[in-house]
């Protein structure tokens, strides 16, 4: 099974890899030619797309209310690899495999990837079609604008830009801990006598990859569509460079056992309390699907193409991810060693035990860390633009700064190193407990997951409620799809019954998953062992409440109309 599953999965890929080296390629040689003749390099690697539709991108900013001042250097193939890079889904699976194992087991982490997988192709059918209605870069908090009865609409959509911005925060700093944890695990693997890990040395290896994320995006900020499509390259090539290693040397399971063995390591009452609670692994490696919608304003017709490289994306990384699934759970000889691991990472643990040999164990360690700093220099990339924006819209405090725009890179730096600073700071929470430092970045699902479904639950308002009919529209009004304004389908949507069920099944997920984000991965669990994503969450909420009411109000209004 496995065997057959990668070699479909081979033949698929191996298509994009070849239209991703082309379309790279292309870019690469236009570049040299016009560094040749002394001319200014094209911007895109479809340079004539982009001069055929920037004044249909532009014309659909203003009908959003908006000025377009972000170069659009994204084409298809470098959002896909965006999108692609920052789910990072197959390395997650691994990386994060040890939560559903102890509940659920090898059967409930199977059947909780393909809950998941489908649950996020409902809800981001849904988010999609809000994006090709309004792609900005404020992504969920213009939605919600748009969406709301105009009495709540200014209140909620403040709300959903805090939750947004927080999240998004959190998921950058989760990616740069998780990422600098991962190099301590590889030192650990090669000395496991001598090295004992720090919580300082953790602290430094956050700062260095949030560096290695700076760089690309501040410093070289127009070779970042280029990034992204070399690490798509490296993405599908360090699936095969695991998965082949790990199935030809590992040890081979039953099938019963994959299929069938669940497993309650919290404790639970019930088998699926455990199962549910377990869950939460596989939601996580698909954190950060949003990522494209916030680069909106800086891809070629965005509209069409922003949606579309989200749901091939999912289609990807859940293939993958889902044969990786399988190649691990096969693999596992000993779930409580690779549970325990001293390398405090299940998937090194497994590596070891497949090869037998520490340095190959330590390079295919290495290809999963790399691409874990990749993720974050696309995260901190989707986190500055949802900085930038809700401050553009006087959501934040010193939007004046915030909102900028550096006229020679056409990036804003201020958001960039806004969004740095306090992950950094974030980091240093790390020296006193990491426990704490989790509490933090567990906001990367509570808080975007509470975003996805104020939208998705009004878009299913609007679609059911006699009054507030989504308009089918041949011509679009001079102002559409913002507050107070017109709504007006956009390019990519769902039509009729089937979109309203659609919306349905992805309220009905998102609330699922909420819910359980919130649980801890034991009964009666300790401090350490505990769930602070609640008490984050609901001070963010407060915080946000409070700060509305008591200022914001005042400066704040919605997606604030520029032109």
């Amino acid at each position: 099974m496995i065997r057959l599953l990668s070699n479909a999965a081979l033949k698929h890929l191996l298509v994009l890899i070849r239209q991703v080296m082309a379309s790279t390629g292309h870019e690469l040689g236009n570049m040299a030619t016009a560094t040749a003749k002394g001319m200014q390099a094209p911007s895109t690697p479809h340079s004539e797309q982009v001069s055929n539709s920037e004044y249909t991108d532009s014309e659909q900013l203003a009908r959003l209310g908006k000025k377009s001042v972000l170069k659009r250097n994204f084409g298809f193939m470098s959002i896909l690899g965006f999108s692609c890079t920052i789910l990072i889904t197959w390395e997650a699976t691994l990386v994060l495999s040890a939560q559903g194992l102890a509940n659920g087991g090898p059967a409930g982490v199977l059947y909780g990837y393909l809950a998941v997988w489908l649950g996020n192709v409902s809800v981001f059918t849904t988010l999609s079609e809000l994006a090709s209605m309004a792609p900005t870069a404020g992504g969920q908090y213009h939605w919600v604008a748009m969406l709301a009865p105009r009495r709540a609409a200014r209140f909620l959509s403040y709300v959903t830009g805090w939750l947004t911005v927080a999240g998004w925060q959190g998921s950058v700093a989760s990616s740069a801990f998780l990422t600098g944890t991962m190099v301590q695990g590889m030192v650990a693997m090669n000395r496991p006598d001598t090295y004992a890990p720090q919580s300082y040395q953790g602290t430094l290896l956050f700062w260095a990859v949030m560096l290695f994320a700076v760089v690309i995006n501040a410093v070289v900020s127009s070779a970042l569509p280029k990034f992204e499509g070399l690490i798509l390259v490296l993405h599908v090539l360090g699936f095969f460079a695991i998965l082949i290693p790990m199935v030809s040397l590992g040890y081979h399971g039953d099938p019963h056992t994959v299929f069938t063995e669940f497993r309650n390591g919290g404790g639970w009452p019930t088998q699926g309390l455990s199962f549910m609670v377990g869950l939460i692994g596989n939601v996580f490696a698909f954190v950060g699907v949003d990522a494209a919608f916030h680069m909106s304003e800086e891809t070629v017709n965005s509209a069409v193409t922003v949606p579309k490289s989200i749901f091939l994306s999912l289609l990807i990384n859940g293939t993958t991810g889902f044969a990786m699934t399988i190649a691990v759970l096969f693999c596992i000889q000993d779930l409580e060693s690779v549970l325990k691991s001293p390398t405090g990472f299940a998937h090194m643990q497994l590596f070891l035990d497949s090869t037998g040999s520490v340095a190959g164990s330590t390079v295919m360690a290495a290809i999963i860390t790399l691409l874990g700093a990749c993720a974050t220099v696309g995260m901190l990339a989707s986190s500055s633009r949802v900085f930038w924006s809700f401050a553009r819209d006087r959501g934040l405090p010193f939007w004046r700064i915030l909102s900028q725009v550096d006229a020679r890179t056409t990036v804003p730096l201020w958001a960039i190193t806004c969004t740095t600073c306090i992950a950094c700071l974030l980091a240093l929470i790390n020296l006193g407990s990491a426990t704490a430092l989790n509490a933090v970045i567990s906001l990367s699902i509570s808080c975007l997951y509470l975003s996805y479904f104020i939208c998705a639950s009004l878009l299913l308002y609007r679609r059911t409620t006699k009054g507030f009919q989504i308009p089918e529209a041949s011509e679009l009004p001079a102002l559409a799809n913002t507050s107070g304004a017109e709504l007006v389908c956009g390019p990519w949507h769902v039509p009729g019954a089937l979109g309203i069920a659609n919306n349905a099944v992805s309220c009905i997920y998102l609330i699922v998953i909420f819910f359980f984000s919130f649980w801890p991965g034991m009964m009666n669990p300790g401090a350490k062992d505990m769930n602070w994503a609640s008490a984050v969450t609901g001070l963010i909420l407060v915080f946000s409440i409070v700060y509305y009411v008591i200022w914001a109000r005042k400066e704040y209004e919605g997606p604030i109309v520029e032109i």
